[in-house]
């Protein structure tokens, strides 16, 4: 269920929650505080905790819409904004903490460059503040086997934020934690896909962007704070589950076909020295998470072939590749390139 809608925002804050009450309490505050121009909305997943009760009693400006059960959160975004009518979609997540003016120079951009559709701000660390955020950082990246990356995080390496990245740039995808996006071309590509549940389908909704011509990018100048792991510790097994079983799922949907069966060949391996070095780190769980998301796409990858004939049909010649050249592992692992500005030339 949800409230009724009278009116077409230009922009819509839509905050998915699922057992979120304490996220809420602690970061929509500093939401309702600085973002005047837009409609603020918590959709909410079917929480088990206080999260309504709190919205009603503490946030009673805030609109709801109500799911009845825990989509995950790609299927739960699709699920709301079917009943969100804005120009504009700013998916944030409910433990994000933004800054003065954080949408309005994203929105600033994008009317002004309308061939890009899609952005995200700077992510700096709740946590640490100086430092930028593992999930977003200041943009997104593929290397050439399928691993993201972004500009100041290689791997689990996080740089300290001193402005070495604020230029605006084109990147491969845009962090799902804080997507402002044209609804248009969010229907246009298909939205998020729901069958991934949760991890990289922000990944792989903008590679669809990507490969259709259009572009998205980062704006450093919009600043936001992340808190992370809310709902999913690092360490978590069905995180490491979802992450294997995900991407290779995109890489299933999106590369082409003088490419797909050479990358899958490497990723076995890559994945068994993956999940090896999980087992010598004790971590026995994780270790079985890599094959049973192994195991799983394999069994999923035939209700996928749809969708890859329908995205490689739909792409156009772009003068940006979506991937990178190099391989993240060789340039982190073997020639101990751990910054940004040590890797080959990403655009």
């Amino acid at each position: 269920m949800s409230e009724t809608f009278s009116k077409k925002a230009r922009v819509a804050v839509v905050i998915l929650n699922w057992n979120g009450a304490s996220m809420l309490r602690r970061f929509l505050p500093s939401v309702l505080e600085y973002t005047p121009e837009a409609d603020i909305i918590v959709a909410d997943n079917a929480s088990m905790d206080d999260s309504i009760m709190l919205l009603e009693t503490e946030f009673p400006s805030v609109r709801r819409i109500l799911l009845d059960q825990n989509y995950g959160f790609a299927e739960g975004y699709n699920q709301a904004l079917r009943q969100v009518e804005a120009e504009y979609y700013l998916l944030l997540n409910n433990d994000v903490r933004v800054t003065p003016g954080w949408l309005q120079t994203m929105l600033v951009y994008l009317d002004s460059h309308p061939q890009i559709v899609a952005c995200q701000p700077k992510l700096r660390c709740e946590w640490a503040p100086e430092s930028l955020e593992y999930a977003g950082a200041s943009g997104g990246y593929i290397d050439r086997f399928g691993y993201p990356y972004c500009r100041g995080r290689l791997l689990g390496d996080v740089e300290p934020d001193k402005g070495q990245y604020d230029d605006v740039v084109t990147v491969s995808w845009a962090t799902g934690a804080a997507l402002l996006i044209r609804s248009v071309v969010y229907w246009q590509v298909g939205g998020l896909d729901g069958r991934f549940f949760a991890h990289q389908e922000e990944i792989d909704l903008c590679w669809r962007i990507r490969s259709r011509g259009y572009d998205v990018v980062c704006i450093p100048q919009s600043v936001v704070y992340h808190l992370g792991g809310g709902t999913l510790p690092k360490e978590s097994p069905r995180k490491t589950y979802l992450n294997f079983r995900n991407n290779l799922l995109l890489l299933y949907k999106n590369l082409p076909n003088e490419t797909l069966h050479s990358v899958m060949r490497w990723r076995f391996w890559l994945d068994a020295l993956a999940s090896l070095h999980l087992l010598l780190q004790g971590q026995f769980s994780s270790f079985l998470a890599v094959w049973r998301g192994r195991r799983d796409f394999c069994r999923m990858k035939s209700g996928f072939q749809a969708d890859r004939e329908r995205n490689l049909h739909a792409t156009v010649h772009v003068d940006k590749p979506v991937q990178s050249s190099f391989s993240l592992l060789w340039q982190y692992y073997v020639l101990r390139h751990h910054t940004f500005d040590r890797l080959p030339h990403t655009e």
